[in-house]
C-alpha cells in the first residue's frame, strides 16, 4: 500500500511539476494541465493515460484500475487504487503519467539525469 505522501514525494521531483489544491483534492500539474489527482480521502490516484490504452489495462487488473466517472471518460485518465499498488508500481504510474504531459525533450533530460 502506497500514501498520498509517497505520490507526493515523487511528483514534487519531476520538472515542472506543481502541486495545487482544488475543491479540497490534491491535484499536479504541467502548466495548466492536471496530471495527477488524489481523492479528497487519499484512497485513489487519477492519472493521465493514453484513451486508446485505458480499456486494457481496467481489465487486465480491475482490482487496481477503473474508468473515470462517466463524465470524465472525454479525458485521458484512468484511477488507481493506492491500497492495491507498492511504491515501484506507483513511481512508474506517477513518472509515466508526467510524461504523457510534458514536452518529449524534457522526459529526455530528465531521464539521462537519472
Amino acid at each position: 500500500m502506497v500514501t498520498a505522501e509517497q505520490v507526493r514525494a515523487i511528483a514534487s521531483t519531476l520538472p515542472r511539476s506543481s502541486e495545487g489544491l482544488v475543491r479540497g483534492r490534491v491535484k499536479f500539474r504541467i502548466g495548466r494541465i492536471v496530471y495527477l489527482s488524489l481523492s479528497r480521502d487519499g484512497s485513489t490516484m487519477g492519472f493521465a493515460f493514453p484513451k486508446e490504452l485505458r480499456d486494457a489495462l481496467v481489465e487486465s487488473e480491475p482490482e487496481k484500475f477503473s474508468l473515470p466517472s462517466a463524465s470524465d471518460l472525454r479525458y485521458h485518465w484512468v484511477h488507481v487504487d493506492l491500497t492495491a499498488i507498492d511504491a515501484d508500481e506507483l513511481r512508474e504510474l506517477v513518472e509515466d503519467a508526467w510524461a504523457f504531459c510534458v514536452p518529449k525533450r524534457v522526459v529526455d533530460e530528465y531521464l539521462a539525469s537519472r
